[in-house]
């Protein structure tokens, strides 16, 4: 089942912004399969990087304080929202996005199914409250950034593979081209071909296949997106840096 995006409450709509800095901020979120399939290693792998990647952050000045991290993950039972370590119950007020520098990664378990579908549209609506959430604030933003990391098919909540994810085709197509955010689709491990299909239908410009798990070097590619976004790169900028990141992946495979 989808989750509803956390609302909060009008007493609390600014208590996750940080007035005293001016930054101009950067949503980044991290969309990643969790589902059964990503059990063992991949899961292990992708949560050590998660945590390296955190240091990071909070080393890098200049994406410290403008980015805001946001995790959403889709596997068990359904997608859930994390801010920072912890998942947001159903219902709780507040944002999922946390400032660069306050990051702490989940620790994620793999089970479950795949509800890719519902997890991208939870990503979009976090990023659209988001937005009008800094707008509110008078704060202004970089064009947010939505990476989406799976290693198999849609499925339903009962596990049966799904056609439900073509509706994001057209969403997503008017999305960007409209510059509300930019998506980053990425298959890992053992994606099939057809996995691959979905991906490339739903990111046409920024989709990649790589053997093996280098979660680490995603993370590093989406930390240069986010410096180049703050920069004000045009969209011949992130092809390179993708380019760069996918044509690499050889050296990355186990």
């Amino acid at each position: 089942m989808l989750r509803q995006v956390p609302q909060a409450a009008p007493q609390d709509a600014y208590a996750d912004i940080d007035f005293e800095n001016n930054a101009q901020r950067l949503p980044l979120v991290l969309c990643l399969d969790t589902s059964s399939s990503m059990g063992g290693t991949p899961i292990a792998t992708l949560n050590e990087a998660l945590g390296q990647w955190a240091r990071e952050l909070h080393d890098d000045v200049s994406l410290s304080a403008s980015v805001e991290v946001a995790v959403i993950t889709f596997g068990g039972t359904g997608v859930a929202a994390w801010r920072g370590p912890h998942v947001i119950p159903p219902g709780q007020p507040g944002t999922p996005f946390v400032p660069a520098h306050q990051f702490q990664a989940p620790s994620l378990v793999a089970s479950g199914v795949t509800l890719l579908t519902e997890a991208v549209e939870l990503a979009m609506q976090i990023v659209a409250a988001r937005k009008q959430e800094l707008r509110q604030a008078g704060l202004q933003y970089y064009r947010p950034q939505i990476c989406l990391m799976t290693d198999g098919l849609p499925t339903d909540t009962q596990g049966q593979l799904t056609d439900t994810w073509q509706r994001l085709v057209p969403v997503l197509a008017s999305e960007q081209e409209k510059r509300h955010f930019r998506l980053y689709a990425i298959g890992v491990g053992g994606i099939t071909p057809q996995g691959l299909d979905v991906l490339r239908a739903l990111a046409p410009a920024f989709h990649a296949q790589l053997q093996g798990f280098p979660f680490r070097e995603l993370l590093a590619m989406m930390s240069a997106s986010a410096n180049a976004e703050q920069k004000g790169a045009g969209d011949e900028v992130f092809e390179k840096i993708f380019h760069q990141f996918r044509t690499q992946r050889s050296a990355w495979e186990p």
